[in-house]
């Protein structure tokens, strides 16, 4: 190997430690948004219809579980410092924080911009659903949650 190769593998190895953890956070955090438009779409294409709101409360506390299980076990698994009840208590308890911020952009564009209808055309309430929810929302609290773990839940980097 070549004294430039081996520097870069060595440059990328070292932003692997560095980064890993944000990396595989962030692969989890994919995965569970894949989940949470899932769940909300189906929601509210059918039983939630009329219940928007609703339908993304429920989908995110679906992929909070699935995003609790990867966190522990992948993302954040050199970190500990806390008893697993209490790791879970905080994890769900952030994530109800969570919750409210993701939330909070589609209500903020069903209710406070009336961007639905009879007041714009079904297609652009589901554009606004879609991009308030799931883009806006999710990324206000994919931010929270990185801040939040990484102080109250797995709070402590674990030697080795």
């Amino acid at each position: 190997m070549s004294p430039a190769a081996g520097s870069r593998l060595s440059r990328l190895s070292l932003a692997w430690h560095r980064h890993g953890e944000l990396v595989r956070f962030a692969l989890v955090g994919a995965s569970t948004f894949v989940v949470d438009t899932a769940v909300f779409v189906l929601l509210k294409s059918t039983v939630l219809e009329p219940k928007p709101v609703t339908a993304k409360i429920l989908a995110v506390l679906v992929a909070t579980v699935v995003g609790y299980v990867a966190n522990r076990e992948w993302s954040f698994r050199a970190r500990g410092g806390l008893a697993r009840r209490r790791e879970a208590v905080l994890y769900f308890l952030v994530s109800g924080a969570a919750l409210a911020v993701n939330a909070a952009p589609l209500g903020v564009s069903r209710y406070v911009l009336d961007l639905a209808t009879p007041a714009v055309t079904p297609f652009t309430e589901q554009v606004a659903d879609l991009v308030s929810a799931q883009v806006v929302g999710t990324l206000l609290a994919m931010g929270f949650r990185w801040w939040a773990f990484r102080r109250w839940v797995f709070p402590t980097a674990l030697s080795g």
